[in-house]
């Protein structure tokens, strides 16, 4: 069996300088993009520390896919810049993609491959030494061992899960994109998968970047948080300053109040 992790509010986790990582994973300057004349990303610019989390907020059509999509090198930018590790993701993405990895429950892996064929391509592609040792020791530290020859089609939500965390962790990413990581999963299987991220990071130093709409898990795990609207970064701040901005007791009724243009944060936290 798997251990438990409970995530809380975590006064002990360290913050990312304590990681001896203080300059940027990822910076972005006067980001755009459009498609067929509407504007996706609207001239957004944020820098992310090594070593931290960072969520990315905002309902649906407020740009985050499209922040991550050009992030990863799927998607180029009208206009601006995306350095990532130190690399320019439009020239250079080839140099930054190895030491990528993303994860997300919208992408499934092809269901007629079983869980081991499936990691197997993966790690073809991320060029993975000793890829069978690898998927091993993912096997056994997330429990897929016994699933192994089984078609991934036939998998339950909570194994698929645990699968799309073997992939992700394959190639030791420094950067991990995590787009809605719990959705739809049940409350303790959800804790358990924070608990992971949680936990590599500790102990990697790796940077995450969270597009969520579970507020709780937002507040629980990130040092930033970014709040997206109609393609721009609107506001920006650690959960507590969002909260103390806004004067609201959870970052949910901050969310609602952005979405719904209720109020604007006061001046100090905007500067």
């Amino acid at each position: 069996m798997r251990a438990r992790h409970r995530v809380e509010l975590d006064q002990d986790r360290p913050a990312p300088h304590s990681l001896g990582m203080t300059h940027p994973a990822i910076v972005v300057d006067n980001l755009r993009k459009s498609f067929s004349g509407h504007v996706a990303v609207d001239d957004i610019s944020f820098t992310i520390a090594a070593g931290s989390t960072t969520a990315l907020l905002g309902g649906n059509g407020a740009g985050k896919t499209t922040t991550i999509s050009m992030l990863l090198g799927l998607l180029l930018p009208d206009a601006g810049t995306i350095r990532v590790l130190g690399e320019d993701m439009v020239r250079h993405r080839y140099r930054v993609l190895p030491r990528l990895n993303f994860s997300s429950p919208y992408v499934e892996l092809p269901h007629r491959l079983t869980v081991a064929e499936n990691l197997t391509v993966y790690g073809h592609l991320y060029g993975i030494p000793r890829l069978k040792h690898r998927i091993a020791e993912l096997a056994e530290e997330l429990d897929l061992t016994d699933i192994l020859k089984r078609p991934a089609g036939k998998l339950s939500a909570g194994q698929k899960t645990r699968v799309a965390l073997a992939k992700a962790m394959l190639n030791h990413p420094e950067i991990l994109l995590l787009d809605e990581p719990t959705a739809s999963l049940d409350p303790d299987t959800a804790d358990w998968v924070r608990g992971f991220f949680l936990d590599y990071q500790r102990k990697s130093g790796a940077t995450l970047l969270l597009a969520s709409h579970n507020m709780a898990e937002v507040e629980r795990m990130c040092d930033q948080v970014l709040m997206m609207k109609q393609g721009r970064v609107v506001d920006r701040g650690s959960p507590r300053q969002l909260l103390d901005s806004y004067g609201r007791d959870d970052l949910e009724q901050v969310f609602l109040d952005i979405a719904r243009d209720r109020r604007q944060p006061t001046a100090e936290a905007a500067s």
